[in-house]
Parts: structure tokens; sequence; C-alpha cells
């Protein structure tokens, strides 16, 4: 998902700092960050190693960019979808479509932070993890209330429970092949949204539940 400000045309190309996020990620992505030096990252936006120092201290503040970044993009981009939607009349279920379709375009546009996400997370300092984590908590819990609204008789671990596997299921884009390999970009989005749909219809199968 991206919820950078939209820039003018005379705006439009990425700044170098984008630039080399953008290509740290996708090398972190492709070859770990240890197996990734500054000069590679460098030598893909077309600057000497050295100089990515007046853009960042080092790797080690790329990743954090990176990882808090995008948590904060997603947390950000969620409370925008949920005001926009209700200030719109939407119900609930509107909401979540909502909320649905910022976390499909993210999964499919930012697929490299994804696996930097699954792998770096541990290379982070303890602040930085413990506000990456925080943050993935509160995007969590804006999920839970609009889905708890639309479906007020099942458990809140149950709600909890199934945003985790709704996550899981959209953020699963890095193992779907090359690519290439996968079907168009708007058809792989119309499969997601149809998963996660099902996936919180669910909640509201008529299936007996435990009792608490």
């Amino acid at each position: 998902m991206n919820d950078a400000p939209t820039r003018t045309p005379a705006q439009a190309a990425p700044t170098r700092r984008e630039q080399i996020l953008s290509e740290a990620a996708r090398l972190f992505a492709e070859r770990g960050f240890h197996g990734v030096g500054v000069d590679e990252i460098g030598a893909a936006v077309g600057i000497s190693g050295p100089g990515l120092y007046r853009h960042f201290a080092g790797k080690d503040a790329m990743l954090a960019e990176l990882l808090v970044g995008i948590s904060e993009r997603l947390f950000a981009g969620g409370r925008r979808r949920v005001i926009e939607a209700t200030s719109a009349g939407g119900g609930p279920a509107a909401v979540l479509g909502s909320l649905i379709d910022g976390h499909i375009d993210f999964a499919l546009d930012d697929r490299a932070l994804i696996t930097l996400h699954d792998r770096e997370l541990g290379q982070l300092r303890d602040s930085d993890r413990k506000q990456v984590r925080s943050l993935q908590r509160q995007y969590v819990e804006l999920w839970v209330d609009v889905v708890r609204l639309l479906h007020p008789d099942a458990y809140e671990a149950e709600v909890r429970a199934a945003v985790h596997a709704v996550f899981g299921l959209l953020n699963s884009t890095p193992h779907l092949g090359r690519p290439g390999a996968l079907p168009g970009r708007e058809a792989t989005a119309a499969l997601l949204r149809r998963l996660a749909h099902g996936a919180f219809a669910a909640l509201s199968d008529g299936e007996p539940r435990p009792e608490a």
C-alpha cells in the first residue's frame, strides 16, 4: 500500500532517498541483510557507496526506515480508510472492504518489504523493533474493531485469529511465484479479495462454537 503524499507532475520522479530505500529493500529481500554491502546499494542507484552516508548512517538505518516506515504507512492508511468509508456513510462491510483493498495494494506492490519483515525484523535495534510491533498491534486492533461490528456474535478471540489469518493469506504474495508467473495484477487482487472476504464470512457460517 502506498500512502505517501500524491506528487505533482513536476515531483513525479522519486527522490534519491526513496530510490536508495527501494533498491535496498529489493537487494535485502533477494540476498539477505548481511549479504548486501553499502557499495552494492550505491551502485544500484548510481552513486558511490560512501555517498549513501549523506542520506543514511548505514545499512541499519535503511532497514529501520523500511520496516518502521511500512508499519507506519499501513496503520496510517488503515485509519484513513476507516474514516473515509465511515464518512461516506458506509457500514462495517464497506469499511472492511476498504481495509482489505488497501492491504491487497500493499501485498502486491511491496512484496520485498514482506520478505524483509519476515527475515530481518530481528536485525533491528530493540527500540525500532518495539516500535514496529506497537504499530502492528494498533493496525490489528483497527481491523478487529471493524470485524466485530460486522460479526457481533463472534468471540473476540475468534475475530482476532481471523484477522491474523487474513494477514497471513494476503502477505503470502512473495511465495506465489515469480512476478511473471502470477496472473495479472487485477486478477490476483480480485482473487485475494474473494479469499479474504470468504475467510471473514466463515465467522458467521453457523458452525457451533466452543463455550467460552
